[in-house]
């Protein structure tokens, strides 16, 4: 009986010792997996409002830098071109407003697209290395008087990550 009691008190603590020791290596193996390239396979979606010059940083979209920084893609708008008629003037066409963007990426590189929902051939909707811009709305939305100067337009920007395809054949 003594030997049980001596057993028990050995081995118990040893298998508790063993066992945090092992739930420590799989919480960490599950945080170094999160940080790495979660964002790039989790679903989001974020809608920023820029104003001309304005940019965001799309943090969502962070990936993993160098010495554990994260580092996240930029968007920018750069102009906005306003060609509608103004209220007042008389016009040949009624026009169109549409909304030029750079995306920087973390690596420094960019790229430029153009949104508009009432130029001729424009897109709402771009998808640019795995990010999809949505234009989500202008204020002010009315155009303005012939004698006005232009108005300090806020465009609204939704973002979020195109869902890679999937290789794997689906039964019909």
């Amino acid at each position: 009986m003594k030997k049980t009691i001596l057993r028990q008190l050995i081995v118990l603590p040893l298998l508790t010792a063993v066992m945090a020791m092992l739930y420590a290596c799989g919480a960490a193996s599950g945080i170094s997996r999160a940080t790495d390239g979660a964002t790039a396979n989790k679903p989001f979606s974020a809608t920023y409002v820029l104003q001309q010059g304005a940019s965001a940083v799309i943090a969502p979209a962070a990936a993993p830098g160098i010495a554990g920084g994260a580092t996240a893609p930029t968007v920018k708008l750069e102009r906005v071109n306003d060609s509608r008629c103004r209220v007042g003037a008389v016009c040949v066409w009624a026009g169109y407003i549409s909304y030029s963007f750079t995306l920087t990426k973390p690596d420094g590189t960019t790229s430029n697209f153009v949104l508009s929902d009432s130029m001729p051939d424009g897109k709402t909707s771009v998808t640019q290395d795995g990010l999809t811009f949505t234009l989500a709305g202008v204020e002010p939305q009315a155009v303005p008087a012939k004698n006005e100067p232009a108005p300090d337009y806020r465009v609204s920007l939704r973002v979020s990550n195109s869902r890679p395809s999937d290789p794997t054949p689906r039964p019909s």
